[in-house]
């Protein structure tokens, strides 16, 4: 019999999609618009992201410019910006504001890099969790007669090699990041 890992492989790329979301919100010394996708302004009575609010654009290697829809709310932007703590120097000027991603220093790529680390033990635990349901699930039908003995060793084979893969995948997205932070 076969068993459908349709669930597990769907947790494994959610908690993938999440690392990679996670990863892109650390900081590595270059602009990029990506760190802003965390950033929520109170705008109209709402939490917003401040795509939604503005355009965002690269000026240069270490420099954003966001340029807001509606220039009454720039205030709001450079508020959230400033409040959200990501370590960038935030200025207002006539066309919006502008960001400026500041040196990393050592101290504070290590910083980094250990935020890395936790996301990525986190997502170890989401999938060890997915991993715990399934086994939990194999065993479960074996003791209700519905595939054999062998049969669960050989899906619990199966079921490992996905996590392992999933796992694999997210050590090299942690030494990709961690050479981002340090160069």
């Amino acid at each position: 019999m076969a068993y459908d890992f349709k669930n597990l492989k769907a947790k494994v790329t959610e908690t993938g999609d999440w690392l990679r979301k996670e990863f892109s919100a650390i900081r590595t010394g270059r602009a990029t618009p990506m760190i802003l996708d965390t950033v929520l302004v109170e705008s109209y009575g709402a939490k917003m992201k401040v795509a939604n609010l503005a355009s965002v654009n690269i000026e240069d290697a270490r420099s954003l410019r966001i340029t807001p829809y509606d220039a009454s709310q720039i205030k709001n932007i450079e508020k959230a910006i400033v409040q959200s703590n990501l370590g960038l120097s935030v200025s207002v000027d006539d066309r919006g504001v502008r960001i400026v991603f500041p040196e990393l220093t050592a101290d504070r790529r290590e910083a980094y890099i250990k935020v890395a680390k936790e996301k990525i033990e986190e997502a170890r635990k989401h999938l060890r969790n997915a991993r715990d349901e399934v086994w939990k699930d194999i065993q479960a039908q074996e003791r209700d007669g519905k595939i054999r003995e062998d049969d669960k060793f050989r899906l619990k084979d199966s079921m490992q090699k996905t996590i392992d893969d999933a796992s694999k995948e997210f050590d090299t997205l942690l030494a990709k990041k961690e050479q981002e932070i340090r160069s």
